[in-house]
């Protein structure tokens, strides 16, 4: 059986622990999209991870971990993360990675940064990861897949050609030095020799699993909202962030996906710049930023500081809707804990209308949050494992936003640990 683990929201929902959780009854953890410019922060036995590349099945021993052809490979980056995660004592995880899977370039990296630079106070945000340039070559058919680096001929004569471009845009738009192609040579000669004991025909195995029966776990990162068609376009990422893309990032047939997990956080966070229409400011937002998450709520692989807000009911179930989701995982429940009162977004008031579907960027721009409160529950629920041993006012809680978004919360995160987690039987789930 075939599950995928997704975002609702603006990535930084919690999917690395939901991911981990699950990859207990999982034989293959699968990353089928984008790179290492977002991470997944993971607490289990061996201590505190923040993941970028790798699956978060990692940490089992019994799990296949496969970097799928919809990743973009920063190899160096995963190389060094198999390396920090064993020098923590974790044992060597199986990892895969497709020959089709496509290599994060060294020039993807300074031309996310010399963009980013030449936009100034217009910029996207970007983790100058190289994700977009990536993603660029990738659809220009001028990018560079794993295989390649195993043809020695074809590989020289492609090099050259491409640089032929890169620099004209390096010397002339930018005003940077050029690539030489030797030494760009050099450097994924070395990729290749790194890349080389883990490369196979990801398809192919993945096509022998499903016959036989084989638990897959597909790992999402980011969210709907940063999905390049049905996010907050221009402010999205480069690959598509939905569960349906999982077939195709991972080389599986659509139909097989039975459950998807959709991931969303009592409150709202988000990295990066775009439109947040729950979005609170000074003392209140400092307050919720230093106790969420598990140390405070700083993206996991930038450090920078999260925008925070109040759940968003309107871009959730949205979220939910284009994820096509089977259970809701609600996590960071236990954040809230110190809260009087709970404001809730559950409707969006745009030119004097007040609407519940999630619009376009140029109407969501426009804006404004229509928020309910509703009461809090001022205690500590970690340590609880059971629904009904909830605070009323917690169930309220939860109980509202699931009317309000009408998908079941069946998995409730109340607490960083692996274990810290509440399963729920659902009036919704069928």
């Amino acid at each position: 059986m075939v599950k995928a683990v997704v975002g609702a929201n603006w990535g930084d929902e919690g999917k690395g622990k939901i991911t981990d959780m699950l990859a207990r009854e999982a034989d293959i953890i699968i990353r089928f999209q984008g790179g290492a410019n977002a991470g997944h922060t993971i607490v289990n036995n061996y201590g505190k991870f923040a993941l970028h590349t790798l699956p978060s099945g990692v940490f089992y021993s019994h799990t296949t971990n496969i970097i799928g052809n919809g990743v973009a490979l920063n190899i160096p980056v995963f190389i060094d993360e198999i390396k920090s995660i064993t020098d923590r004592n974790v044992p060597m995880p199986k990892i895969m990675v497709s020959d089709r899977a496509q290599i994060v370039m060294p020039y993807h990296v300074l031309f996310d940064q010399y963009e980013e630079e030449r936009l100034g106070g217009k910029s996207f945000g970007s983790t100058k990861s190289g994700i977009a340039p990536f993603y660029s070559d990738k659809y220009a058919k001028i990018g560079f897949q794993v295989s390649e680096l195993f043809d020695e001929a074809a590989l020289e004569e492609k090099v050259v050609r491409v640089l032929e471009q890169k620099n004209i845009i390096l010397e002339h738009l930018y005003h940077k030095p050029v690539i030489v192609p030797e030494e760009l040579l050099e450097t994924l000669r070395a990729y290749r020799e790194k890349i080389a004991p883990y490369v196979c025909d990801v398809s192919s195995y993945l096509d022998e699993a499903v016959k036989a029966g084989k638990n897959i776990l597909l790992e999402g990162q980011l969210g709907t909202l940063k999905d390049p068609d049905h996010g907050i376009y221009p402010m999205v990422t480069s690959s598509s962030t939905l569960a349906a893309y999982g077939a195709i990032g991972a080389g599986l047939p659509p139909y097989e996906i039975r459950q998807i997990y959709t991931v969303c956080k009592a409150y709202s966070s988000a990295v990066g710049a775009g439109a947040f229409v729950s979005e609170i400011f000074g003392d209140e937002a400092d307050e919720l930023r230093r106790r969420g998450g598990d140390g405070g709520e700083y993206g996991a692989t930038t450090g920078r500081p999260r925008r925070m807000g109040w759940f968003d009911c309107v871009a959730s179930k949205y979220g939910c809707r284009l994820q096509g989701t089977t259970d809701v995982c609600f996590t960071v429940l236990d954040v809230l804990g110190y809260l009087d009162e709970i404001p809730v977004c559950t409707g969006y008031e745009i030119d004097g209308e007040v609407t519940t579907q999630f619009p376009v960027t140029v109407r969501l721009a426009k804006a404004k949050p229509v928020l309910e409160t509703l009461p809090g529950w001022k205690c500590d629920i970690r340590g609880i494992r059971n629904y009904e041993e909830l605070p009323e006012n917690c169930r309220k809680y939860i109980e509202f936003v699931e009317s309000q978004i009408g998908y079941p919360i069946t998995l409730i995160s109340n607490g960083p640990a692996r274990d810290d987690i509440i399963y729920r039987k659902s009036p919704l789930k069928k």
